[in-house]
């Protein structure tokens, strides 16, 4: 799935939701993108068209940027599945556990792969799979 070119990444994102609704088979990648599609109704007819990523730029403009944040699913999604870093499958289960709300405690675990992620990338360096499993392991204390 992965590639250097924003373009040819962004098209595994409208052939996935094509293949859905055609009913064909689905890729592993493609049956993750559609889970995080099916949960975020809102951004489904901005995949309706062929391939129209600069409207979806200029719609999502300063608020949410749709590849940004439905990768951010997939990539949750990933790290659940292989328990990469070691503890995030735990954390999931454990706000799971707590919330009981699949779709609120994978954004939470968002949150703090986009921080860790943010501060990685502002100081050059690989993201610390310490500091991000500390902040997930921060959610949900002291709270409900």
């Amino acid at each position: 799935m992965w590639s250097a070119d924003r373009n040819t990444l962004r098209a595994v994102f409208y052939d996935a939701w094509r293949h859905f609704k055609e009913q064909m088979p689905l890729t592993g990648v493609e049956a993750l993108i559609v889970e995080a599609l099916i949960a975020h109704p809102e951004y489904q007819p901005l995949f309706d068209d062929d391939h129209p990523s600069e409207i979806i730029d200029s719609r999502a403009g300063a608020e949410v940027n749709p590849f940004l944040h439905l990768g951010l699913h997939i990539a949750i999604a990933e790290q659940i599945t292989t328990d990469r870093p070691p503890g995030v499958a735990h954390e999931w289960q454990r706000l799971q556990g707590l919330w009981q709300d699949t779709h609120r405690t994978r954004h939470a675990m968002m949150e703090c792969l986009e921080e860790t992620l943010w501060e990685a990338q502002g100081r050059g360096v690989a993201p610390d799979d310490s500091t991000y499993i500390e902040r997930l392991r921060a959610l949900g204390r002291g709270r409900s």
